[in-house]
């Protein structure tokens, strides 16, 4: 296993929920940090949150919808160790009520901006560093149709990237499955808790994840030097259901 320690981090998408805990996990372990995010008031209350564990911590605001802001991002960051995306809008319901746009946004933001990022972030990981992506679980074409085309889609994207980067960088992915985090901060404490429950009861162990089992799922990826390709399913065992 290889340490955190003196090595710079990246999380895009950083400044709440898992990707926020991914850092804190991270600058515990003795990692610098450099967070990107859209909402300023987010980013700012992170970098004071990752300072107070100990982290030497920047912060970028940016859209990485916007490819071109996304590569002006990348041409500022100077090379670093590893890379966590946390990049992925989501959607419910099957494929015959939804709407094209809606399928298309979903799929620019899951799949293809992430594939613009692991390109970018080809040329700026070190030698023995990683990139962990963001997958998912839990949904059904049926009834998640773009995200779950999407999911399906970043993880063909980890292991293609596994192969055209091997052996100076090492590709994963992260497939956690619904879980009560910030993300959802538009619903209402009814819908969110009426959601869990629902979950609750489809996944096998009978609850959803705590958020630090899914934030040390990233950490895990980086930091096993062995583990390449892969997407690392964090879900109950909700998928082994009817």
């Amino acid at each position: 296993m290889h340490t955190l320690q003196g090595k710079t981090i990246v999380v895009v998408g950083g400044s709440s929920g898992i990707g926020l805990r991914v850092a804190q996990l991270a600058c515990d372990e003795g990692a610098s940090l450099i967070v990107v995010g859209r909402n300023p008031q987010r980013l700012e209350a992170a970098r004071v949150d990752l300072m107070m564990h100990g982290a030497a911590v920047q912060i970028f605001q940016a859209d990485v919808h916007d490819h071109a802001r996304l590569e002006a991002l990348f041409g500022e960051l100077a090379p670093f160790d590893h890379l966590v995306s946390m990049v992925g809008d989501v959607m419910g319901g099957g494929f015959i009520g939804a709407s094209m746009a809606e399928i298309r946004r979903v799929l620019e933001s899951k799949f293809f901006t992430n594939v613009r990022i692991g390109q970018l972030g080809a040329g700026k990981v070190r030698e023995g560093g990683s990139m962990v992506f963001t997958s998912g679980t839990g949904g059904r074409a049926q009834n998640a149709c773009a995200s779950y085309v999407g999911n399906l889609g970043i993880n063909a994207l980890v292991e293609g990237l596994a192969v055209e980067l091997a052996p100076k960088i090492r590709v994963n992915a992260v497939s956690p499955t619904w879980t009560v985090t910030p993300f959802w901060r538009s619903l209402s404490q009814e819908q969110i808790e009426a959601t869990r429950q629902h979950f609750a009861q489809t996944i096998p162990l009978g609850r959803t994840a705590q958020i630090d089992e899914l934030a040390s799922a990233y950490i895990f990826l980086m930091s096993n030097g062995f583990v390449t390709g892969q997407h690392l399913a964090v879900d109950g065992g909700i998928m082994l259901g009817a």
